[in-house]
């Protein structure tokens, strides 16, 4: 699966959150970029990433920061 993770730093929140199939990979890549492009001409600095991944559960242990606070990443799993 692929995972489209719009973040804003500045408040630690997730503003998009997308799935895509492994057969929709240039689909996925198409969106990140028009999302960045549209955040950056509106002046918004979000880091806009694509993460290939088996399961969303693999995803929220292998990049904890998007998904919890800073209590939650200063305790161990």
């Amino acid at each position: 699966m692929i995972f489209l993770i719009e973040y804003n730093r500045s408040s630690g929140e997730i503003v998009t959150f997308k799935t895509f199939d492994d057969a929709d990979k240039d689909k996925a890549a198409d969106k990140r970029f028009e999302l960045e492009l549209a955040r950056n001409r509106a002046g918004i600095e979000h880091e806009v990433v694509l993460l290939d991944a088996v399961s969303e559960e693999a995803v929220r242990r292998t990049h904890r920061r998007y998904f919890e606070d800073i209590n939650q990443l200063a305790t161990l799993p």
